[in-house]
């Protein structure tokens, strides 16, 4: 299949993405400057709603890096920048709630509700969603 057969193009039209596609799909400021990637998401298991693209930020051959776990609803897809943008600087990124690998796990299990405030609000997106 070519890149631009037909099945591509209309994929490319819709508005569904499977996960394993999201991964390593650039994330971008709103200057256009690219501020790390998604790593992961937290998916909510009863509605199947994404709550979190976890975006991986900085570091160095791993060591270093730190997970900005994103509400879903800041970022936005541009199609022409093939990535997702958020609508913050790098300074101000780097001031966001953020965690080590190791500290994921709170986004798997019932401590992530107490974290949620904190993320959603930093965002200006009201209540959070947990």
């Amino acid at each position: 299949m070519t890149a631009s057969s037909p099945i591509e193009a209309a994929a490319a039209e819709h508005k569904l993405i499977r996960a394993s596609r999201v991964e390593h799909v650039p994330v971008f400021d709103d200057a256009g400057h690219q501020i790390g990637h998604i790593d992961d998401l937290s998916v909510d298991r009863a509605t199947g709603q994404v709550v979190y693209a976890i975006m991986s930020f900085g570091g160095f051959l791993g060591i270093g890096k730190r997970y900005h776990p994103l509400p879903w609803d800041a970022l936005h897809y541009d199609s022409a920048m093939n990535g997702y943008v958020v609508n913050l600087d790098k300074k101000a990124l780097e001031a966001a709630p953020h965690y080590s690998a190791e500290d994921l796990v709170v986004f798997d299990g019932h401590e992530q509700p107490k974290h949620a405030e904190a993320i959603f609000n930093y965002y200006g997106l009201g209540p959070p969603y947990i």
